[in-house]
């Protein structure tokens, strides 16, 4: 998630992290006593983040000042661009780094750990953007909720058709399990994530979003529309808190998916930093998007690197801290401890090849088997910047029975014909 930023996070939290320590720099650099800020853009690990910065800095010799905005990335850092006041390090959504990063990024094409991940953004050839993290997004489940009822291991194989899911729905349904299924009513979720899908399961996405800037495209009779939206209006019945949809709180619909109220709810490894503060299941996992469709699409989930880390450019930024923010992620790509971070402490999926550490948790567990098997469909990196709140209000009213498929197809529609695509 994008990423863009993927989330709508709540207001602006600041952490300032001071070294203690003075010795040489990560690779050997001298930015001894040197002071480099990172932009924060993903609230699940500003804690995990704090605690990093305080140890490295300790450690390096470098001031390590970490510092979360929950605003549109965009927006917020063009307000730090005009103050002449840049990050030295920015965590932005990949099309972020499309947008922005040849004014005012680093070109990193010459860095070791290029050729160590499959999930740099280049622009024009030029590598910009460092991955911090590999996340995916789909159907989660909770396989011991579901086999407490049906009494047999629940594959998700055996579910990728709509018509197999629903059989499942009404088979937990008789076994006790009111309402199967939990929707998050968040904008982030339901446009960046959910409706995304649309474009990201085309044959070809970037032809699909040409055909609906030109008018050309015919939405309400899309198959991949259709067959997504066939398969959210299932959801949607079944959702626990159907007759409150656009009132049930993210942390409350979590934590009945943790602990087996419910047995479905689509979202992205992810949402285990908040999965993990119940009493959850053990066995859980991520699954394709049930779909009644013969193109493979519904053996997948969507995905890809996320949150990508650029270096300023400016003269704003010293060439003393620009060695040291490159220290930082070689450190993070390829130091022990830097690997350690990621996977142990962050609970991330790493986006590098020599990191070979075990992922903890069944969600991100289950977006690297995808991943190293090749069942994973790219992420749409070019939404425009207020796609998430433009349409994420229409599926909410949607999600709420206050539009129903044929007006919210020309919402959908009508929507891309002036949208402003990002970094194109």
């Amino acid at each position: 998630m994008a990423r863009f930023s993927w989330m709508k996070l709540g207001a602006a939290a600041t952490a300032t992290v001071m070294s203690l320590g003075m010795l040489s720099a990560c690779g050997g650099s001298s930015s001894s006593g040197t002071k480099i800020t990172l932009f924060n853009s993903k609230v699940e690990i500003e804690t995990q983040l704090e605690e990093m910065a305080q140890k490295y800095s300790d450690e390096k010799g470098v001031d390590l000042e970490v510092i979360y905005s929950g605003d549109v990335v965009a927006s917020h850092l063009a307000s730090k661009y005009a103050s002449k006041d840049p990050y030295t390090i920015s965590m932005v959504d990949a099309k972020d780094v499309y947008s922005l990063a040849e004014e005012h990024a680093v070109d990193l094409s010459d860095e070791s750990w290029v050729g160590d991940t499959d999930y740099a953004v280049s622009v024009n050839g030029k590598v910009y953007g460092f991955p911090l993290c590999v996340e995916a997004r789909g159907l989660i489940y909770n396989a011991d909720a579901i086999k407490k009822i049906t009494g047999k291991d629940f594959n998700p194989e055996d579910y990728k058709t709509l018509d197999d899911f629903k059989a499942l729905i009404k088979e937990l349904k008789a076994g006790g399990m009111e309402s199967p299924v939990g929707i998050m009513k968040e904008d982030w979720s339901l446009a960046a994530h959910f409706l995304s899908e649309v474009v990201e399961q085309q044959p070809d996405p970037d032809a699909f979003v040409a055909s609906m800037q030109d008018g050309s495209a015919d939405v309400a009779n899309n198959d991949k529309f259709n067959q997504l939206m066939d398969t959210f209006d299932v959801l949607k019945e079944n959702n626990y808190a159907k007759d409150s949809a656009i009132s049930a709180e993210r942390e409350v619909t979590e934590q009945k998916l943790a602990e087996g109220e419910i047995a479905f709810m689509f979202g992205g490894n992810w949402d285990w930093s908040v999965i993990n503060a119940y009493d959850y299941s053990e066995n859980m996992g991520i699954m394709a998007v049930p779909e009644d469709t013969t193109d493979g699409t519904n053996e997948k989930i969507v995905g890809g690197g996320a949150k990508m880390l650029f270096i300023d450019n400016s003269e704003q930024t010293s060439d003393e801290q620009r060695q040291a923010a490159k220290d930082f992620l070689n450190w993070l790509a390829e130091d022990d401890e830097g690997k350690s971070f990621i996977t142990n402490d962050a609970a991330l999926v790493s986006p590098f090849k020599n990191n070979t550490l075990e992922v903890k948790d069944p969600l991100g567990k289950s977006v690297k088997k995808y991943a190293d098997a090749g069942a994973m469909l790219p992420n749409y990196d070019h939404n425009p910047d207020d796609y998430i709140t433009v349409m994420g209000a229409a599926m909410q009213k949607y999600l709420a029975g206050e539009q129903d498929r044929a007006s919210f197809a020309k919402t959908y529609q009508d929507y891309w014909k002036s949208a402003k695509l990002s970094g194109i």
